[in-house]
Protein backbone atom coordinates (compact mmCIF):
# COMPACT_ATOMS: atom_id res chain seq x y z
CA UNK A 1 0.00 0.00 0.00
CA UNK A 2 1.52 3.33 -1.02
CA UNK A 3 1.29 6.58 0.85
CA UNK A 4 -1.26 8.00 -1.56
CA UNK A 5 -3.41 4.93 -1.01
CA UNK A 6 -3.24 4.96 2.80
CA UNK A 7 -6.64 4.54 4.37
CA UNK A 8 -7.55 7.62 6.40
CA UNK A 9 -8.41 7.20 10.04
CA UNK A 10 -11.54 8.50 11.74
CA UNK A 11 -10.12 12.00 12.01
CA UNK A 12 -9.86 12.31 8.23
CA UNK A 13 -12.98 10.83 6.70
CA UNK A 14 -13.06 13.37 3.89
CA UNK A 15 -9.91 12.43 2.05
CA UNK A 16 -8.41 15.20 -0.03
CA UNK A 17 -5.55 15.30 -2.52
CA UNK A 18 -2.05 14.97 -1.10
CA UNK A 19 -1.27 18.56 -1.99
CA UNK A 20 -4.24 19.95 -0.04
CA UNK A 21 -4.09 20.17 3.76
CA UNK A 22 -6.75 18.36 5.83
CA UNK A 23 -8.22 19.54 9.08
CA UNK A 24 -6.61 17.72 11.95
CA UNK A 25 -8.83 16.35 14.65
CA UNK A 26 -7.83 16.02 18.32
CA UNK A 27 -6.63 12.46 17.74
CA UNK A 28 -4.07 13.49 15.14
CA UNK A 29 -2.82 16.38 17.26
CA UNK A 30 -2.43 13.98 20.21
CA UNK A 31 -0.43 11.49 18.11
CA UNK A 32 1.82 14.29 16.83
CA UNK A 33 2.31 15.58 20.39
CA UNK A 34 3.34 12.19 21.79
CA UNK A 35 5.68 11.44 18.86
CA UNK A 36 7.14 14.93 19.24
CA UNK A 37 7.89 14.26 22.90
CA UNK A 38 10.26 11.49 21.80
CA UNK A 39 12.11 14.05 19.69
CA UNK A 40 12.04 16.45 22.66
CA UNK A 41 13.53 13.76 24.88
CA UNK A 42 16.39 12.97 22.51
CA UNK A 43 17.33 16.64 22.02
CA UNK A 44 16.98 17.26 25.77
CA UNK A 45 19.44 14.48 26.57
CA UNK A 46 22.02 15.56 23.98
CA UNK A 47 22.10 19.19 25.11
CA UNK A 48 22.07 18.36 28.83
CA UNK A 49 25.04 16.02 28.58
CA UNK A 50 26.92 18.48 26.36
CA UNK A 51 26.73 21.16 29.06
CA UNK A 52 27.65 18.70 31.84
CA UNK A 53 30.77 17.26 30.15
CA UNK A 54 33.36 19.51 31.87
CA UNK A 55 31.81 18.82 35.30
CA UNK A 56 31.74 15.07 34.64
CA UNK A 57 35.38 15.19 33.58
CA UNK A 58 36.40 17.17 36.65
CA UNK A 59 34.72 14.78 39.12
CA UNK A 60 35.73 11.52 37.44
CA UNK A 61 39.16 12.71 36.24
CA UNK A 62 38.47 12.16 32.53
CA UNK A 63 40.39 13.70 29.63
CA UNK A 64 38.86 14.87 26.37
CA UNK A 65 39.43 11.52 24.67
CA UNK A 66 37.43 9.80 27.43
CA UNK A 67 34.73 12.46 27.62
CA UNK A 68 33.96 12.08 23.93
CA UNK A 69 32.91 8.47 24.60
CA UNK A 70 30.12 9.75 26.86
CA UNK A 71 28.75 11.49 23.77
CA UNK A 72 29.85 8.92 21.22
CA UNK A 73 28.66 5.93 23.24
CA UNK A 74 25.14 7.29 22.96
CA UNK A 75 25.57 8.25 19.30
CA UNK A 76 26.96 4.86 18.29
CA UNK A 77 24.28 2.91 20.12
CA UNK A 78 21.74 5.23 18.53
CA UNK A 79 23.15 5.35 14.99
CA UNK A 80 24.28 1.74 14.83
CA UNK A 81 20.84 0.29 15.56
CA UNK A 82 18.52 2.93 14.10
CA UNK A 83 17.98 0.84 10.98
CA UNK A 84 17.12 -2.20 13.08
CA UNK A 85 14.79 -0.03 15.15
CA UNK A 86 13.02 1.23 12.05
CA UNK A 87 12.73 -2.27 10.62
CA UNK A 88 11.35 -3.70 13.88
CA UNK A 89 8.81 -0.88 14.05
CA UNK A 90 7.58 -1.91 10.60
CA UNK A 91 7.49 -5.61 11.49
CA UNK A 92 6.47 -5.72 15.16
CA UNK A 93 4.34 -2.59 15.40
CA UNK A 94 5.32 1.02 15.98
CA UNK A 95 3.39 1.33 19.24
CA UNK A 96 4.90 -1.78 20.81
CA UNK A 97 8.46 -0.85 19.84
CA UNK A 98 7.96 2.76 20.93
CA UNK A 99 6.70 1.88 24.42
CA UNK A 100 9.25 -0.87 25.11
CA UNK A 101 12.20 1.29 24.08
CA UNK A 102 11.02 4.20 26.25
CA UNK A 103 11.16 1.94 29.32
CA UNK A 104 14.76 0.93 28.54
CA UNK A 105 15.71 4.57 27.90
CA UNK A 106 14.42 5.63 31.31
CA UNK A 107 16.16 2.81 33.18
CA UNK A 108 19.50 3.47 31.42
CA UNK A 109 19.28 7.17 32.24
CA UNK A 110 18.68 6.39 35.90
CA UNK A 111 21.64 3.98 36.01
CA UNK A 112 23.92 6.55 34.37
CA UNK A 113 23.28 8.98 37.21
CA UNK A 114 24.05 6.36 39.87
CA UNK A 115 27.42 4.97 38.71
CA UNK A 116 30.89 6.31 39.53
CA UNK A 117 32.90 4.19 37.11
CA UNK A 118 33.89 5.52 33.68
CA UNK A 119 33.22 2.22 31.94
CA UNK A 120 29.78 1.77 33.51
CA UNK A 121 28.85 5.36 32.68
CA UNK A 122 29.79 4.88 29.02
CA UNK A 123 27.97 1.52 28.98
CA UNK A 124 24.79 3.16 30.28
CA UNK A 125 25.09 5.77 27.53
CA UNK A 126 25.41 3.05 24.89
CA UNK A 127 22.29 1.29 26.21
CA UNK A 128 20.46 4.61 26.28
CA UNK A 129 21.46 5.23 22.67
CA UNK A 130 20.24 1.75 21.71
CA UNK A 131 16.86 2.57 23.25
CA UNK A 132 16.70 5.86 21.36
CA UNK A 133 17.47 3.91 18.18
CA UNK A 134 14.06 2.27 18.56
CA UNK A 135 12.02 5.25 19.81
CA UNK A 136 13.20 7.73 17.15
CA UNK A 137 12.36 5.85 13.92
CA UNK A 138 9.15 4.53 15.48
CA UNK A 139 8.10 8.10 16.34
CA UNK A 140 9.00 9.41 12.89
CA UNK A 141 7.27 6.57 11.07
CA UNK A 142 4.19 7.12 13.26
CA UNK A 143 4.10 10.66 11.89
CA UNK A 144 4.82 9.77 8.28
CA UNK A 145 2.10 7.12 8.23
CA UNK A 146 -0.42 9.30 10.07
CA UNK A 147 0.00 12.35 7.85
CA UNK A 148 -0.21 12.12 4.07
CA UNK A 149 2.71 13.09 1.86
CA UNK A 150 2.38 16.74 0.92
CA UNK A 151 1.32 19.72 2.99
CA UNK A 152 0.00 17.65 5.88
CA UNK A 153 3.27 15.81 6.35
CA UNK A 154 5.37 18.93 5.77
CA UNK A 155 3.41 20.75 8.46
CA UNK A 156 3.64 17.80 10.85
CA UNK A 157 7.40 17.47 10.40
CA UNK A 158 7.91 21.19 10.92
CA UNK A 159 6.03 20.94 14.22
CA UNK A 160 8.04 17.80 15.02
CA UNK A 161 11.16 19.96 14.64
CA UNK A 162 9.78 22.46 17.15
CA UNK A 163 9.74 19.70 19.78
CA UNK A 164 13.41 19.01 19.08
CA UNK A 165 14.33 22.69 19.28
CA UNK A 166 12.36 23.11 22.49
CA UNK A 167 14.04 20.05 23.98
CA UNK A 168 17.47 21.31 22.98
CA UNK A 169 16.92 24.81 24.40
CA UNK A 170 15.28 23.44 27.56
CA UNK A 171 18.12 20.97 28.04
CA UNK A 172 20.69 23.74 27.91
CA UNK A 173 18.97 25.82 30.56
CA UNK A 174 17.97 22.92 32.81
CA UNK A 175 21.43 21.38 32.57
CA UNK A 176 23.04 24.72 33.37
CA UNK A 177 20.95 24.93 36.53
CA UNK A 178 21.28 21.28 37.55
CA UNK A 179 25.00 20.94 36.77
CA UNK A 180 25.66 23.82 39.16
CA UNK A 181 24.20 21.56 41.87
CA UNK A 182 25.35 18.13 40.68
CA UNK A 183 25.86 16.80 37.15
CA UNK A 184 24.09 13.57 38.10
CA UNK A 185 20.79 15.42 38.18
CA UNK A 186 21.08 15.84 34.40
CA UNK A 187 20.76 12.05 34.12
CA UNK A 188 17.79 11.85 36.49
CA UNK A 189 15.73 14.62 34.86
CA UNK A 190 14.94 12.73 31.62
CA UNK A 191 13.44 9.87 33.67
CA UNK A 192 10.52 12.14 34.62
CA UNK A 193 9.90 13.01 30.96
CA UNK A 194 10.09 9.34 29.97
CA UNK A 195 7.41 8.40 32.50
CA UNK A 196 5.06 11.09 31.17
CA UNK A 197 5.62 10.02 27.54
CA UNK A 198 4.97 6.33 28.33
CA UNK A 199 1.63 7.13 29.97
CA UNK A 200 0.55 9.39 27.10
CA UNK A 201 1.72 6.99 24.37
CA UNK A 202 -0.12 4.06 25.93
CA UNK A 203 -3.47 5.82 25.39
CA UNK A 204 -2.75 7.84 22.24
CA UNK A 205 -0.52 5.95 19.81
CA UNK A 206 -2.58 3.54 17.65
CA UNK A 207 -1.57 0.01 16.83
CA UNK A 208 -0.36 -0.77 13.32
CA UNK A 209 -3.34 -1.44 11.07
CA UNK A 210 -1.07 -3.56 8.89
CA UNK A 211 2.39 -4.94 9.47
CA UNK A 212 4.97 -5.84 6.91
CA UNK A 213 5.87 -9.49 6.67
CA UNK A 214 9.49 -10.47 6.78
CA UNK A 215 12.43 -11.41 8.96
CA UNK A 216 14.57 -9.23 11.21
CA UNK A 217 18.11 -8.82 9.91
CA UNK A 218 20.14 -9.19 13.10
CA UNK A 219 23.30 -10.00 11.10
CA UNK A 220 23.12 -6.63 9.37
CA UNK A 221 22.57 -4.82 12.67
CA UNK A 222 25.49 -6.58 14.39
CA UNK A 223 27.96 -6.03 11.54
CA UNK A 224 27.01 -2.35 11.13
CA UNK A 225 27.12 -1.53 14.86
CA UNK A 226 30.31 -3.54 15.49
CA UNK A 227 32.01 -2.02 12.46
CA UNK A 228 31.17 1.53 13.54
CA UNK A 229 32.35 0.93 17.12
CA UNK A 230 35.66 -0.46 15.87
CA UNK A 231 36.09 2.38 13.37
CA UNK A 232 35.43 5.12 15.94
CA UNK A 233 37.73 3.45 18.49
CA UNK A 234 40.49 3.41 15.87
CA UNK A 235 39.97 7.06 14.94
CA UNK A 236 40.04 8.18 18.58
CA UNK A 237 42.92 5.99 19.78
CA UNK A 238 45.37 6.04 16.86
CA UNK A 239 46.44 9.72 17.25
CA UNK A 240 47.41 9.08 20.89
CA UNK A 241 48.96 5.60 20.80
CA UNK A 242 49.92 5.11 17.17
CA UNK A 243 49.22 1.87 15.35
CA UNK A 244 49.58 -0.54 18.24
CA UNK A 245 48.48 -4.17 17.83
CA UNK A 246 45.14 -3.22 19.40
CA UNK A 247 44.57 -0.36 16.96
CA UNK A 248 45.59 -2.53 14.02
CA UNK A 249 43.14 -5.18 15.24
CA UNK A 250 40.24 -2.71 15.49
CA UNK A 251 41.10 -1.33 12.05
CA UNK A 252 40.94 -4.79 10.52
CA UNK A 253 37.75 -5.55 12.45
CA UNK A 254 36.12 -2.34 11.21
CA UNK A 255 36.97 -3.08 7.57
CA UNK A 256 35.83 -6.69 7.88
CA UNK A 257 32.54 -5.95 9.65
CA UNK A 258 31.53 -3.04 7.44
CA UNK A 259 32.36 -5.06 4.31
CA UNK A 260 30.35 -7.95 5.73
CA UNK A 261 27.41 -5.60 6.29
CA UNK A 262 27.15 -4.73 2.59
CA UNK A 263 27.61 -8.37 1.56
CA UNK A 264 24.86 -9.50 3.95
CA UNK A 265 22.48 -6.76 2.80
CA UNK A 266 22.94 -7.76 -0.85
CA UNK A 267 22.16 -11.43 -0.22
CA UNK A 268 19.27 -11.47 2.24
CA UNK A 269 15.68 -11.51 0.95
CA UNK A 270 14.64 -9.12 3.76
CA UNK A 271 17.72 -6.99 4.50
CA UNK A 272 18.06 -4.32 7.14
CA UNK A 273 18.70 -1.84 4.32
CA UNK A 274 17.27 -2.37 0.87
CA UNK A 275 20.35 -1.00 -0.88
CA UNK A 276 18.39 -0.22 -4.02
CA UNK A 277 16.80 2.64 -2.07
CA UNK A 278 20.15 4.39 -2.39
CA UNK A 279 19.63 4.59 -6.16
CA UNK A 280 17.19 7.44 -5.51
CA UNK A 281 19.42 10.52 -5.74
CA UNK A 282 17.20 12.74 -3.60
CA UNK A 283 17.34 10.22 -0.74
CA UNK A 284 21.13 9.99 -1.01
CA UNK A 285 21.43 13.79 -0.90
CA UNK A 286 19.09 13.96 2.12
CA UNK A 287 21.24 11.43 3.98
CA UNK A 288 24.45 13.29 3.12
CA UNK A 289 22.88 16.53 4.38
CA UNK A 290 21.87 14.83 7.64
CA UNK A 291 25.42 13.51 8.03
CA UNK A 292 26.89 16.97 7.50
CA UNK A 293 24.42 18.77 9.78
CA UNK A 294 24.68 16.49 12.79
CA UNK A 295 28.32 15.57 12.24
CA UNK A 296 29.43 19.19 12.24
CA UNK A 297 27.13 20.50 14.96
CA UNK A 298 27.64 17.79 17.60
CA UNK A 299 31.40 18.31 17.31
CA UNK A 300 31.00 22.08 17.37
CA UNK A 301 28.89 21.95 20.55
CA UNK A 302 31.50 19.76 22.25
CA UNK A 303 34.28 22.22 21.32
CA UNK A 304 32.24 25.22 22.46
CA UNK A 305 31.35 23.56 25.78
CA UNK A 306 34.99 22.79 26.55
CA UNK A 307 36.25 26.16 25.30
CA UNK A 308 33.76 28.32 27.20
CA UNK A 309 33.89 26.38 30.47
CA UNK A 310 37.48 25.13 30.66
CA UNK A 311 39.33 27.87 28.79
CA UNK A 312 37.22 30.99 29.41
CA UNK A 313 36.06 29.72 32.82
CA UNK A 314 32.37 30.30 32.18
CA UNK A 315 29.88 28.58 34.52
CA UNK A 316 27.53 25.87 33.21
CA UNK A 317 24.48 28.16 33.32
CA UNK A 318 26.32 31.00 31.60
CA UNK A 319 27.42 28.64 28.85
CA UNK A 320 23.90 27.21 28.50
CA UNK A 321 22.35 30.66 28.18
CA UNK A 322 24.94 31.54 25.54
CA UNK A 323 23.83 28.63 23.31
CA UNK A 324 20.11 28.95 24.04
CA UNK A 325 19.34 31.51 21.26
CA UNK A 326 20.07 28.80 18.67
CA UNK A 327 17.29 26.65 20.10
CA UNK A 328 14.95 29.65 20.36
CA UNK A 329 15.50 30.46 16.67
CA UNK A 330 14.66 26.86 15.70
CA UNK A 331 11.53 26.81 17.89
CA UNK A 332 10.34 30.14 16.47
CA UNK A 333 10.99 29.49 12.78
CA UNK A 334 10.32 25.75 12.46
CA UNK A 335 6.50 26.10 12.34
CA UNK A 336 6.95 28.05 9.09
CA UNK A 337 9.27 25.46 7.53
CA UNK A 338 6.39 23.44 6.10
CA UNK A 339 5.09 26.45 4.17
CA UNK A 340 8.55 27.26 2.88
CA UNK A 341 9.02 23.67 1.70
CA UNK A 342 5.66 23.83 -0.11
CA UNK A 343 6.73 27.02 -1.87
CA UNK A 344 10.42 26.48 -2.64
CA UNK A 345 10.93 22.71 -2.39
CA UNK A 346 13.33 20.76 -0.20
CA UNK A 347 16.54 21.25 -2.19
CA UNK A 348 16.70 25.09 -2.01
CA UNK A 349 15.82 24.89 1.69
CA UNK A 350 18.63 22.42 2.42
CA UNK A 351 21.12 24.51 0.43
CA UNK A 352 20.13 27.61 2.42
CA UNK A 353 20.48 25.64 5.66
CA UNK A 354 23.93 24.30 4.82
CA UNK A 355 25.05 27.79 3.78
CA UNK A 356 23.88 29.12 7.14
CA UNK A 357 25.90 26.43 8.95
CA UNK A 358 29.04 27.28 6.98
CA UNK A 359 28.66 30.99 7.77
CA UNK A 360 28.01 30.27 11.45
CA UNK A 361 31.13 28.16 11.84
CA UNK A 362 33.18 30.69 9.87
CA UNK A 363 32.06 33.52 12.15
CA UNK A 364 33.08 31.60 15.27
CA UNK A 365 36.47 30.73 13.76
CA UNK A 366 37.15 34.34 12.78
CA UNK A 367 35.72 36.12 15.85
CA UNK A 368 35.38 33.58 18.66
CA UNK A 369 39.10 33.50 19.39
CA UNK A 370 39.46 37.22 20.17
CA UNK A 371 41.70 37.96 23.17
CA UNK A 372 38.68 39.29 25.07
CA UNK A 373 35.65 38.01 23.13
CA UNK A 374 32.38 39.90 23.49
CA UNK A 375 29.34 37.64 23.47
CA UNK A 376 27.01 39.77 21.33
CA UNK A 377 29.62 40.57 18.69
CA UNK A 378 31.78 37.44 18.64
CA UNK A 379 29.54 34.51 19.68
CA UNK A 380 25.85 35.36 19.25
CA UNK A 381 25.87 35.82 15.42
CA UNK A 382 27.39 32.36 15.05
CA UNK A 383 24.79 30.70 17.28
CA UNK A 384 21.92 32.50 15.51
CA UNK A 385 23.16 31.34 12.10
CA UNK A 386 23.36 27.76 13.35
CA UNK A 387 19.81 27.99 14.71
CA UNK A 388 18.65 29.29 11.33
CA UNK A 389 20.37 26.35 9.64
CA UNK A 390 18.54 23.84 11.81
CA UNK A 391 15.19 25.61 11.36
CA UNK A 392 15.50 25.51 7.56
CA UNK A 393 17.27 22.19 7.22
CA UNK A 394 15.90 19.60 9.63
CA UNK A 395 12.32 19.40 8.35
CA UNK A 396 13.51 19.71 4.75
CA UNK A 397 15.91 16.78 5.14
CA UNK A 398 13.24 14.60 6.76
CA UNK A 399 10.69 15.41 4.04
CA UNK A 400 13.17 14.74 1.24
CA UNK A 401 14.31 11.47 2.82
CA UNK A 402 10.79 10.01 3.09
CA UNK A 403 9.13 11.30 -0.10
CA UNK A 404 7.69 8.61 -2.35
CA UNK A 405 8.34 5.77 0.13
CA UNK A 406 5.63 3.16 0.78
CA UNK A 407 4.13 2.92 4.26
CA UNK A 408 5.74 -0.46 4.89
CA UNK A 409 9.22 1.11 4.39
CA UNK A 410 8.70 4.40 6.23
CA UNK A 411 10.54 2.94 9.23
CA UNK A 412 13.46 2.08 6.95
CA UNK A 413 13.56 5.51 5.31
CA UNK A 414 13.26 7.43 8.57
CA UNK A 415 15.78 5.16 10.27
CA UNK A 416 18.22 5.53 7.38
CA UNK A 417 18.30 9.33 7.44
CA UNK A 418 18.61 9.42 11.23
CA UNK A 419 21.37 6.80 11.05
CA UNK A 420 23.27 9.01 8.64
CA UNK A 421 23.03 11.90 11.08
CA UNK A 422 24.16 9.85 14.07
CA UNK A 423 26.99 8.08 12.25
CA UNK A 424 28.10 11.46 10.95
CA UNK A 425 28.08 12.76 14.51
CA UNK A 426 30.11 9.79 15.79
CA UNK A 427 32.75 9.80 13.07
CA UNK A 428 33.22 13.59 12.89
CA UNK A 429 33.38 13.89 16.69
CA UNK A 430 35.96 11.07 16.82
CA UNK A 431 38.14 12.87 14.27
CA UNK A 432 37.70 16.25 15.97
CA UNK A 433 38.57 14.70 19.34
CA UNK A 434 41.76 13.29 17.80
CA UNK A 435 42.63 16.76 16.48
CA UNK A 436 42.19 18.50 19.84
CA UNK A 437 43.09 15.64 22.24
CA UNK A 438 45.76 15.93 24.90
CA UNK A 439 45.96 18.25 27.92
CA UNK A 440 43.14 20.75 28.44
CA UNK A 441 43.68 23.41 25.74
CA UNK A 442 44.66 26.80 27.09
CA UNK A 443 43.38 28.89 24.17
CA UNK A 444 41.38 28.88 20.96
CA UNK A 445 44.46 27.94 18.90
CA UNK A 446 44.34 24.36 20.21
CA UNK A 447 40.72 24.05 19.11
CA UNK A 448 41.21 25.47 15.61
CA UNK A 449 42.13 22.15 13.88
CA UNK A 450 38.84 20.71 15.09
CA UNK A 451 36.92 23.82 14.03
CA UNK A 452 38.50 23.72 10.57
CA UNK A 453 37.37 20.13 10.15
CA UNK A 454 33.84 21.03 11.33
CA UNK A 455 33.47 23.78 8.72
CA UNK A 456 34.90 21.46 6.05
CA UNK A 457 32.21 18.87 6.77
CA UNK A 458 29.50 21.55 6.50
CA UNK A 459 30.99 22.86 3.24
CA UNK A 460 31.00 19.36 1.73
CA UNK A 461 27.35 19.01 2.71
CA UNK A 462 26.60 22.32 1.00
CA UNK A 463 28.30 21.21 -2.21
CA UNK A 464 26.49 17.85 -2.19
CA UNK A 465 23.13 19.57 -1.82
CA UNK A 466 23.95 22.17 -4.48
CA UNK A 467 24.74 19.39 -6.96
CA UNK A 468 20.98 18.86 -7.32
CA UNK A 469 20.48 22.30 -8.87
CA UNK A 470 19.89 22.24 -12.64
CA UNK A 471 22.86 23.32 -14.76
CA UNK A 472 22.00 25.87 -17.41
CA UNK A 473 23.54 25.12 -20.76
CA UNK A 474 24.55 27.79 -23.23
CA UNK A 475 21.82 28.55 -25.79
CA UNK A 476 23.87 27.25 -28.75
CA UNK A 477 24.71 23.95 -26.98
CA UNK A 478 21.11 23.50 -25.91
CA UNK A 479 19.92 24.06 -29.49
Amino acid sequence: MTLTETKPDDTDRSASPAHAPNRWGPKRWAVLFVAGLAMFLDALDVSMVGVALPSIGAELGLETSSLQWIVNGYILGYGGLLLLGGRMADLLGRRQVFLSALVVFGVASLVGGLVDNEGLLIASRIVKGVAAAFTAPAALSIITTTFKEGRDRNKALSIFTVFGATGYASGLIVSGLLTGINWRLTFYAPVVVVAAVIVAAFFVVPRNAERERGNIDFAGAITLTGGMLAAVYTIVTAPETGFTPTVIGTTVAALFLLSAFFIVENRLPHPLVRLSILKVKSIVRANLAALAIFGSYISFQTIVSLYLQNTLQWGPLQMALALAPAGVIVAFLSPFAGRLIDRFGTTPMIIAAMGSFVLGYAWFILRGGSPEPAYFADFLPSFLLLGLGFALGFSSVMVQATEGIDDDEQGLASGLVQTSGQIGGAVVLAIVTGLISGPVPSGIAEYRPGLYFVITVAAVGLLASASALPVRRPAVEAA
